[in-house]
């Protein structure tokens, strides 16, 4: 007998013993497993899955074919991309598939095929935060303020600003903008500043912008009492002006002279005994007209006028004359600045008509003679 053939016999025959003792060993299962890299995110942030296969069998001409399923995903060998910005806030799975055997027949045979699954949170946007402040906070009617916003998106989404206000007007995008307090009343004015994102979030914060009240208009200017003219002295000449009223005149001229844009007013006076006798010689009058009617009241205000105007140069224009009702022998005069009123100094009363009573020359009394 050949040697060879002797030897490869039994060697043949030992392993054929070999295997019937031991038995024949099963390959396992393929399995398959997944992760997500991001368990939970927010819309439009990216997210990839990955699968893990175990107890592939080493086999000559071996395959693995993967495939992927779930909301926007796509896969491509052993991981898969899932498109998230389509994705509302919610809980999402992924699958994914993995099959061995010969190319054509993968996963045709038991233990060929695994599953596995991947879970994740896709989170909703959150909305941004806000705080407004004004500069100043406190100003006057007219004046303006600078509002300023600042607002944060957690997710860093882009922005847009806008504001109203209570009343005035503002302006302005961005960061920032202007009130005006044109229009506006006194007081508090509420200022909103609001933020979007473009995930349709909106917030709003607000502050106040005070408006001082204006201060209050100066008092309108007052008619004052200057100085007052007595013709008692004087009984010969009772309207005449004579030195001590011409004192009280220089004061009043001075006074038109510093502010020439005031006036003066004359309201003289006549008593009682010389009202009964004007009272007499209207009688008289009536039935002579050559009898002289004298207003000792309207005479003493036109001679004062007279001696404004002559002796101190004041346009006749500035002086008004007047006489009053008081039993008395005199002339108060009066200042009367641009602007002010003079009901309450000529109440009561009478406007002296000047073209009727005209001032009386300032002559000297004639010497009397006295008989040796």
């Amino acid at each position: 007998m050949d040697k060879r053939f002797y030897v490869t016999g039994c060697m043949a025959l030992v392993s054929c013993l070999a295997l019937f003792s031991t038995g024949c060993k099963k390959q396992p299962p393929i399995t398959l497993t997944c992760n997500a890299s991001a368990p939970a995110l927010y819309p439009g942030e990216a997210e990839s899955v990955t699968a893990t296969p175990g107890s592939v069998s080493t086999k000559k001409n071996n395959n693995l074919i993967y495939t992927w399923s779930g909301p926007s995903v796509s896969g491509n060998g052993t991981s898969a991309t899932v498109d998230t910005a389509s994705l509302q806030p919610g809980s999402y799975t992924v699958k994914g598939e993995v099959k061995e055997g010969k190319k054509g027949k993968e996963g045709r045979k038991p233990g060929q095929t695994a599953t596995c699954s991947a879970d994740f949170t896709v989170k909703p946007f959150e909305p941004p935060t806000i705080s407004c402040s004004a500069n100043p906070d406190t100003i006057k009617p007219g004046d303006t303020s600078t509002i300023t916003a600042q607002a944060v998106s957690p997710q860093n989404l882009p922005l847009t600003y806008s504001y109203s206000a209570s009343a005035g007007s503002i302006e302005g995008g961005g960061t920032t903008a202007t009130f005006t307090s044109s229009g506006a009343p006194a007081g508090a004015i509420g200022i909103t500043c609001t933020v979007a994102d473009n995930k349709g979030h909106s917030v709003s914060a607000n502050t106040n912008v005070t408006i001082q009240a204006p201060p209050p208009p100066p008092p309108p200017p007052q008619a004052q009492a200057l100085c007052s003219i007595s013709f008692s002295t004087d009984t010969r000449r009772p309207t005449r002006v004579d030195n001590e009223a011409k004192a009280c005149l220089d004061q009043v001229a001075l006074s038109l002279k510093q502010q020439p844009d005031a006036k003066a007013i004359i309201i003289a006076d006549s008593n009682d005994k010389e009202k009964a006798i004007e009272a007499r010689e209207q009688k008289r009058a009536a039935h002579n007209r050559h009898v002289k009617v004298e207003d000792f009241a309207a005479q003493r205000a036109v001679n004062a006028k007279d001696y404004l105007v002559t002796d101190q140069g004041i346009d006749a224009s500035r002086i008004s004359t007047y006489t009053g009702t008081t039993d008395d022998q005199s002339a108060q005069d009066y200042l009367v600045p641009s602007g002010a009123s003079i009901d309450n100094v000529v109440q009561g009363a009478t406007p002296v008509n000047e073209s009727e009573v005209k001032p009386q020359a300032r002559k000297a009394l004639p010497e009397r003679h006295h008989h040796q």
